[in-house]
C-alpha cells in the first residue's frame, strides 16, 4: 500500500502543480508505474475546476465562473496538456519532414499555429462547458448541498478528465516513442511500456463515473477513442509514433470530444 501511494503521489508529480510529500522523487520505476494513476489525477484537476465554478457562479456570474474552471484547471496542471497541444499545433503545422516537426515541438517558442490552435481549442472548451450546466436538475429552488445542485456536473467533469488521460495510457502501451528528442515531456515514462493490470486500473478509474451517470453516456468514449486513434495514425504518418507533446495534444483532443458527445447524446437522446 505505502508503495502505490508513493506512485499515485508520483503521478501527481508529473501531472500537475499540486504539492507532495517531500518523499516523492523522479523515480524512474515508480514514474514509469504512475500511468495506471493518470486519470485519478483527472479527477483531481476536474474536482478543482468544479469547485472553481461553483463558487464563481454563486457571487458573480455562468461566465465568469466557466473561465474560472478552466484557468484553475490550467494553473493546477501547469498547462501541461495545453502547453503540448500547442507544441504540436506549431511542429505538424510548420514542419514537412520528420526532422523538422521535432525540431520545431522542440523549440519552447510559441508560433502561430500554437497561438491559433490554443485560442480555437480553448474557445470550443469554453462554449462546451457554458452547455453542460444546463443539463442538470432545475435550479429554480437550488439546494444548500452543491452536490445536488450541480452533481451531474462534476461527474461529466471526472468523466472527461478522466477518460481524456486513458487515451494517453493506451498511446503509451500501443504507439511507439520517438525517441531521438530529448527534452520531450513523456521520456521519464516511456522507456517501459504499460502491463495489462496497469490499463486495467486505468481504465477502471477512467469509466468509473459514467457508473453514477446515464449509462448511455458512456457511448461517449467512442468517439474519444476513434479521435485519440486517428491522432495517433497522424502522429505515426508523419514522425514514426508520438512524443510527450502529442500525449498532451491527445487529452485535449479528446476531453473536447466527450463534451461535444455528451451534449449531443444529452440533447437528442436522454
Amino acid at each position: 500500500m505505502k508503495k502505490e501511494i508513493r506512485i499515485f503521489f508520483t503521478a501527481m508529480m508529473f501531472l500537475t502543480r499540486l504539492p507532495v510529500p517531500k518523499y516523492t522523487d523522479h523515480s524512474q520505476e515508480y514514474l514509469e508505474k504512475s500511468a495506471r494513476y493518470f486519470p485519478l489525477i483527472g479527477w483531481m484537476v476536474a474536482g478543482i475546476s468544479w469547485l472553481t465554478y461553483v463558487v464563481l457562479n454563486k457571487y458573480i456570474g455562468e461566465d465568469i465562473a466557466i473561465v474560472g474552471s478552466i484557468i484553475a484547471g490550467i494553473l493546477t496542471t501547469g498547462a501541461f496538456h495545453e502547453d503540448g497541444f500547442a507544441d504540436c499545433c506549431d511542429a505538424f503545422g510548420g514542419g514537412w519532414t520528420k526532422e523538422k516537426i521535432l525540431t520545431i515541438m522542440k523549440d519552447s517558442r510559441l508560433g502561430t499555429f500554437g497561438v491559433v490552435g490554443l485560442i480555437s481549442i480553448l474557445s470550443v472548451k469554453f462554449l462546451l462547458l457554458r452547455e453542460l450546466p444546463k443539463f442538470t436538475p432545475s435550479l429554480e429552488n437550488p439546494s444548500i448541498n452543491v452536490f445536488v445542485n450541480y452533481g451531474n456536473f462534476l461527474l461529466m467533469l471526472l468523466a472527461a478528465h478522466g477518460a481524456s488521460r486513458l487515451m494517453g495510457v493506451y498511446t503509451i502501451r500501443f504507439y511507439e516513442y520517438v525517441t531521438d528528442i530529448d527534452a520531450s515531456k513523456a521520456k521519464p515514462i516511456t522507456s517501459k511500456k504499460p502491463g495489462i493490470g496497469t490499463l486495467a486500473v486505468a481504465t477502471l478509474f477512467a469509466l468509473a463515473p459514467f457508473a453514477l451517470l446515464d449509462i448511455r453516456l458512456l457511448i461517449s468514449v467512442i468517439p474519444m477513442a476513434i479521435a485519440a486513434w486517428q491522432a495517433n495514425v497522424y502522429f505515426k504518418k508523419w514522425i514514426g509514433g508520438y512524443t510527450g507533446d502529442c500525449l498532451g495534444a491527445i487529452q485535449q483532443i479528446a476531453e473536447i470530444v466527450f463534451y461535444l458527445s455528451a451534449i449531443i447524446i444529452l440533447r437528442y437522446w436522454i
